[in-house]
């Protein structure tokens, strides 16, 4: 068997080097991608001389794809997720995704249920509802 198909994301096998990984959401890379660009600009006259077309391309996307803008709600979503010791890529995916329901958080991350991990249907829908207040009061 191969070690394509010893992976399974529903089942969080996605290989130990991932697994130890720091991921990042969208909101986070762009907060990132955002402070750069603006120190590129305060280093030139001409700002576009310094920035790549991938690096354009980049911040554009996690922008237009970020569910968070303000840096105190994309510290909060972390800190929310991270309570309920997920691993770092189904943190991502539900920051990023923003599911609304247990049933499209338990679709989008089939794995919050499974690896002997107690995430009941009520923590689960609670954890959700302290994203949607974030999301409501940004």
């Amino acid at each position: 068997m191969s070690g394509e198909e010893d992976e399974n994301a529903a089942e969080l096998k996605i290989g130990d080097e991932f697994l130890k990984a720091k991921c990042l959401m969208n909101c986070e890379v762009s907060l990132i991608l955002d402070r750069r660009y603006e120190q590129l600009q305060q280093m030139s006259d001409d700002p576009t001389n310094q920035v790549s077309q991938v690096f354009e391309k980049s911040l554009q996307y996690v922008k237009r794809f970020s569910r968070y803008k303000n840096p105190d709600a994309v510290r909060q979503v972390r800190e929310i997720l991270s309570r309920h010791k997920l691993a770092e890529f189904e943190l991502c995916v539900l920051g990023n995704l923003c599911p609304e329901t247990v049933e499209e958080a338990l679709a989008m991350v089939p794995s919050i249920k499974t690896r002997g991990r107690t995430h009941e249907d009520e923590e689960i829908d609670k954890m959700l509802n302290d994203l949607s207040l974030i999301k409501k009061f940004e």
